[in-house]
């Protein structure tokens, strides 16, 4: 087979899919967030244990379900960016030793700004955040960065087979449901697990977001990072394919309604059959949304150069992912308080969503371009 490399794929070529599907899934991110802090309409959640959220209407379903894209497309992304990262500084002479300083110094990061930023955000909704330590996105990601730094030196073939272990065996180990709500505030044991493995928890700590279970998407981003460095822009094509199949093989193991689906369907309609589970993301779950990430670069990559200005609030978005992430959590908090104090219909809800998007706009338009003209080693460039 012949390889098209880096030589005919440019930067730019390479990376505008990856950032437009970034910026994409901030944008949906974005409506999550609007949701819980304006509408107050928020899903308690799809765990593997307890309540799970019923729905009536398509539309409050469908505004959850959107979004549920964000999380593994953040973690998908997070592993091809890294191993894209390492070739480019692998040809400006890093060694392994910068390599790990980086990712645990951005992984760090990550983890501290979860607990002394982020964190207070959620305290400001309306209906008020009872949590005292909780385990979010920003924590899993750079628990997953820091894990990375000694994954980017595996073989694609490796990391795959990494990647379908973490799959079945993080499924595996998830616990009865009888066992909901039974974690200690104050027993290491549970707080460990809560830390990698199982999501749940109490007032005290809460875990959305365990290490473990969401790595699955980082490996597979790394190998898709392999296959963009060796096949370059054919490797959109066959995200398109790898997409396509992961949404068949989502049919048939959801239609199974057995492993691979944590909880069985609530019902028979279609929002029972697409309402899976999250926490952890359970292999329905993981097919669904890789599947439909993989759908979504897959196309992007097919806009030609003369349509991508059309898109480029996305990749200025996509560009500036940490900046908007810390920023919009206290912009729709912000709104919700003064607009919204007692929450609103999903209609008004999507105007302040569209609202709060404007208003960042100009500030990441800004910051992307403060960071590009920062040198490589700059802290700015880790956000």
């Amino acid at each position: 087979m012949e390889k098209q490399g880096l030589d005919s794929f440019t930067v730019s070529q390479r990376l505008f899919p990856l950032d437009a599907l970034r910026g994409l899934i901030i944008i949906l991110m974005a409506l999550d967030h609007a949701n819980f802090f304006v509408a107050q309409q928020h899903s308690s959640g799809e765990y593997w244990g307890g309540l799970f959220p019923a729905y009536t209407a398509a539309l409050p379903f469908l505004t959850r379900f959107v979004t549920h894209i964000c999380a593994p497309g953040f973690f998908f992304l997070l592993g091809a960016g890294m191993i894209l990262f390492k070739n480019s500084r692998l040809q400006m002479g890093w060694d392994k030793g910068d390599f790990f300083k980086h990712f645990i110094l951005r992984g760090g990061i990550l983890i501290l700004l979860q607990f002394s930023i982020v964190n207070h955000f959620w305290g400001l909704s309306a209906g008020g955040w009872p949590i005292e330590i909780y385990i979010g996105v920003l924590f899993a990601l750079g628990g997953a960065m820091i894990i990375g730094s000694f994954l980017i030196w595996l073989r694609p073939r490796t990391l795959l087979l990494i990647t379908i272990a973490l799959l079945i065996i993080t499924e595996a180990l998830v616990p009865d449901p009888a066992r909901w709500g039974q974690f200690q505030s104050f027993d290491w044991i549970h707080i460990l697990e809560l830390l990698l493995l199982t999501p749940g928890g109490t007032g005290a700590v809460w875990s959305n977001y365990p290490i473990l279970p969401w790595i699955e998407f980082v490996t597979f981003g790394m190998v898709f990072g392999y296959l963009l460095l060796e096949y370059g822009e054919r490797s959109y094509s066959w995200a398109l394919t790898m997409g396509a199949a992961f949404l068949a093989a989502f049919v048939i193991i959801r239609a199974s309604d057995g492993f691979g689906n944590i909880r069985p369907m609530l019902g028979d309609s279609w929002i029972d059959f697409l309402n899976v589970v999250k926490y952890p993301p359970s292999i329905s779950f993981t097919f669904l949304t890789l599947g439909l990430n993989l759908l979504l670069l897959g196309g992007l990559a097919r806009i030609n150069k003369g349509w991508q200005k059309f898109f480029s609030p996305l990749v200025v978005f996509g560009r500036s992912p940490l900046f908007f992430y810390v920023l919009h959590l206290f912009v729709y908090a912000l709104i919700g308080a003064s607009f919204t104090p007692s929450g609103t219909s999903l209609g008004n809800m999507f105007f302040f969503w569209i609202a709060g998007l404007l208003l960042l706009y100009p500030l990441c338009l800004w910051y992307g371009r403060l960071k590009q003209r920062q040198s490589a080693g700059s802290i700015l460039r880790l956000f």
